[in-house]
């Protein structure tokens, strides 16, 4: 059955323009672990029920599966959902499900899920894209003492945040570092910096996933800088916002 698009969805330009691809880019983050030692240290999936929000392809739905008890894909794009539901099927993956939906529509409970990852999807807050809706919903979705993480680029430090300040369209769709932690610290969110990088198989892939994610100029212009490179430095800010627990009761571990 073909999932109705939702009325407010607007396809990824990387992702959905070429999941193929974007396969080769989440490949090639965090070979380190330093990221995912830092969410398992801000919010522990184990026992949990995680939200993977915004899962796309569902490329990250595997690593959630073997820390959490059971975990839900959601994403609107009706292409990526089914490359999802296709992925969940052939890897035999347990306790995990894909549900079509958005930040501002999670077709979930009132305080049902422990832990929302939300990996590069919505929740660019810039003066023109009031992410509030987004946030209202998955803190409704939140069970008390539940957090709320978002996986966000560090436009700062790193190789990675340089290519993002000479991007017009990557400052467009991302707002500025400073307005970005300045909306987080307003919804009373902690943000923790964590320095990782992508490393590719091959300077090619590397090349290709640039131009995928860059103007032509912006990615050549570090092409020509770095040739033959296979790795960049990549910086992350995770955004970790609690809802508070119910009276009475002891926050969530």
């Amino acid at each position: 059955m073909t999932e109705p698009v939702l009325p407010d969805f607007t396809p990824a330009p990387n992702q959905a323009g070429n999941p193929e691809l974007y396969e080769v880019e989440n490949r090639a983050i965090d070979h380190e672990g330093t990221l995912r030692q830092a969410l398992g240290e801000v919010a522990d999936l184990s026992g949990r029920t995680v939200v993977d929000l915004g899962c796309g392809s569902g490329f990250w739905l595997q690593d959630y599966a073997e820390q959490a008890a059971s975990v839900i894909g959601v994403e609107p794009d009706p292409t990526l959902l089914e490359l999802a539901r296709k992925r969940v099927a052939s890897q035999g993956l347990d306790g995990v499900q894909v549900l079509q939906g958005s930040a501002e529509h999670l077709p979930l409970a009132e305080g049902s899920v422990d832990v929302v990852h939300a990996r590069f999807a919505y929740f660019f807050p810039t003066p023109t894209n009031d992410c509030t809706p987004g946030l209202r919903e998955v803190l409704r979705v939140l069970r008390p003492g539940g957090t709320l993480v978002v996986i966000d680029n560090d436009q700062e430090n790193g190789q990675f945040a340089a290519l993002l300040r000479a991007s017009d369209t990557a400052q467009q769709f991302q707002g500025t570092g400073d307005y970005n932690r300045a909306w987080w610290a307003g919804q009373g969110a902690e943000t923790r910096q964590v320095m990782s990088s992508w490393s590719f198989e091959t300077a090619a892939d590397r090349d290709a996933v640039l131009r995928l994610e860059f103007p032509a100029d912006v990615a050549d212009a570090h092409l020509a800088a770095h040739p033959g490179q296979t790795r960049l430095s990549y910086g992350y800010l995770l955004h970790c916002l609690a809802k508070p627990p119910a009276a009475g009761a002891q926050p969530l571990p």
